[in-house]
């Protein structure tokens, strides 16, 4: 066992540096990944070891990346793409979804395209909408892809490794509020978990609570609060976005019987619906109470003076533990009332609603 106390993305960094010693055809490319290491330093010192041919600085052009990607994945490349922030990802989601995650498809398997694609995602960090978006749900309903999200440094190191190693195309966030994390990381891991396995992060007996990615420490939180208050909060880690593990978070809930998902991307068809409706269909008979989700707002982020009303904090998701435990009425917006007929001060629906 050989291990380091690193920050998360340092934890990133050495695992992208063990891929490319492991593997000559793993190249790194990116916005300013080279010359400067990236905008979070992750790739801080790779082109002086492998040089520009396998550490790329590209354009300022996000299709572009990943289109050639595509063609260096076609001739025996494993590329490791970074886009610098969540936001400009959309940029290059024609490549993704028509030509990435259809390759195997289309060419009736012949053709495999092993990409990485690294995102740091989510807020946080004080920056506004195109820098701190959640955008999972959106490559997790693509077929053809894997989907993953790391929240510790083992997990960045190791899961980033097994990401780049992996056949299919891999879409890897990264949750930028959680850079600079320290922890314990094992360099030669023995057995490592799987790359599409939940893992249970804290167990508990009176709720299960799942999140992923920059949360997992404030769930981490919210649980060692809720226990001052007598009720033991089971946390599991998603890790892997698609597939989802379903079978561990539902031993997870037949032990506990109520679950509490959250997550920073809005609750409309988020994954917290996915995962609140399978829990539904798998563990009915076991449910005390109706899943609860502790999400973001269904709004464009805010800006970054607002964005600790949208992100699900301590407060937030202990409010959703207290809901499944029927401590606290479940909160049901209403449609404005219609006014009164014939009435003086009746005034339009929509302007009730304003």
């Amino acid at each position: 066992m050989t291990g380091q106390t690193l920050t998360l993305a340092k934890a990133l960094g050495a695992g992208l540096y063990r891929a490319m010693t492991d593997d000559d055809r793993v190249v790194v490319m990116g916005e300013d990944v080279g010359r400067l290491g990236g905008v979070y330093r992750v790739t801080d010192g790779l082109q002086a070891e492998f040089g520009e041919r396998r550490v790329l600085d590209t354009p300022l052009a996000e299709s572009g990346i990943i289109g050639t990607a595509v063609g260096l994945a076609y001739r025996g490349y494993r590329p490791v793409c970074e886009i610098q922030f969540d936001g400009f990802v959309f940029v290059a989601f024609d490549q993704i979804l028509s030509q990435l995650a259809k390759m195997h498809a289309r060419t009736g398997g012949k053709v495999r395209l092993p990409i990485t694609i690294r995102i740091p995602v989510g807020g946080g960090i004080g920056a506004a909408e195109h820098h701190s978006e959640s955008p999972e749900a959106l490559f997790a309903h693509t077929a053809g892809l894997r989907v993953v999200s790391v929240a510790n440094p083992q997990d960045a190191y190791t899961v980033l490794r097994q990401a780049v190693a992996c056949d299919d195309p891999v879409i890897f966030f990264e949750p930028k509020r959680r850079y600079h994390l320290k922890g314990e990381v094992d360099l030669d891991p023995v057995d490592p978990l799987p790359l599409d396995r939940a893992r249970v992060v804290r167990e508990g007996t009176d709720v299960t609570l799942v999140t992923w990615g920059g949360l997992v420490g404030t769930a981490l939180d919210a649980a060692v609060a809720a226990s001052d208050d007598g009720v033991s909060v089971e946390v599991i880690d998603l890790r892997s976005l698609s597939p989802i593990d379903h079978d561990t978070v539902a031993a997870s809930v037949r032990k506990t019987g109520r679950v509490v998902v959250t997550h920073e991307a809005p609750r409309q068809a988020g994954l917290g619906a996915e995962i609140a409706a399978t829990v539904t269909d798998r563990c009915f008979e076991y449910l005390e109470a109706a899943p609860v989700r502790v999400t973001g707002h269904g709004m464009p982020y805010p800006p970054a003076k607002l964005e600790g009303h949208y992100l699900p904090d301590l407060d937030r998701i202990l409010d959703g533990v207290d809901r499944v435990l029927g401590r606290v009425e479940p909160f049901v917006p209403t449609a404005p009332a219609a006014p009164r007929s014939g009435a003086a001060d009746a005034r339009p629906v929509e302007a009730v609603a304003r």
